[in-house]
C-alpha cells in the first residue's frame, strides 16, 4: 500500500526532452523511497546501479536482475568489440549476446564522437529498460524501474564534451601507453 502513495506523489518522467528541467531530483526521489517503502524493498533498492559489479548480489526484484544481466552483457559486449578493434585481447565467460544487443555495441563502437556514442547508448539503455516498464504501476517494481530511468536521464544530463573528450584521451592514452592509471 506504500507504494501507492510513493508512486502517486512522482512526476511522470515520460516525454522529457532533452533541454527540459527534471520534474524531480534524485535526491527528493530518495527521500520519498526512504518515507514509504519498507526495509525490505529499501534494501532491494539500494541495488540498484547504472554499472553493476561483473558477479553483483543477488536480488529478490526480478526487474534489478534483468537490468543487471543486460548491463552487463552491454558493457562486456562493448569491451570485446574495442578489444577487436585495438587488435587486444578480451576473454570473457559470455559466449553469445543477443543480437539487438550486439547490433547496438557494435553501432555504439564505429561511432566517432564518444558523446554521440553515449548519446546513442543512452537511448538504448532507455529502450532496454522500457521492455523492463512493469504493468503494475504501483508496485515496488514500478519504484525501481523509475529510479533506474531517473540515473540514466540525470546521468546523460551531466555529460560535457570538453571535459568528456579530455577524460577520453587520457583514458585512451594511458591504454595504449600501457599504463593504467585512471580519471577518476
Amino acid at each position: 500500500m506504500a507504494e501507492y502513495y510513493l508512486i502517486s506523489q512522482l512526476p511522470s518522467l515520460d516525454g522529457i526532452g532533452e533541454n527540459t528541467p527534471l520534474p524531480i531530483t534524485s535526491e527528493r526521489f530518495e527521500e520519498l523511497r526512504r518515507s514509504f517503502l519498507g526495509k525490505k524493498a529499501q534494501g532491494e533498492s539500494e541495488k540498484l546501479t547504472l554499472a553493476p559489479a561483473r558477479n553483483p548480489e543477488k536480488t529478490t526484484s526480478a526487474l534489478i536482475e534483468k537490468w543487471n544481466d543486460g548491463e552487463r552483457s552491454l558493457r562486456i559486449a562493448l569491451a570485446k568489440l574495442r578489444a577487436e578493434k585495438l587488435d587486444k585481447r578480451f576473454d570473457t565467460e559470455i559466449l553469445s549476446f543477443p543480437a539487438g544487443l550486439l547490433q547496438a555495441a557494435r553501432t555504439a563502437v564505429e561511432i566517432e564522437s564518444p558523446m554521440e556514442a553515449e548519446k546513442f547508448l543512452n537511448k538504448y539503455r532507455l529502450d532496454f529498460l522500457e521492455t523492463l516498464r512493469p504493468m503494475d504501476s504501483f508496485s515496488e517494481e514500478f519504484v525501481f524501474y523509475y529510479g533506474l530511468k531517473l540515473r540514466l536521464i540525470e546521468r546523460i544530463r551531466k555529460f560535457d564534451s570538453e571535459s568528456g573528450e579530455a577524460a577520453y584521451r587520457n583514458i585512451y592514452d594511458s591504454i595504449m601507453n600501457g599504463d593504467r592509471t585512471e580519471v577518476i
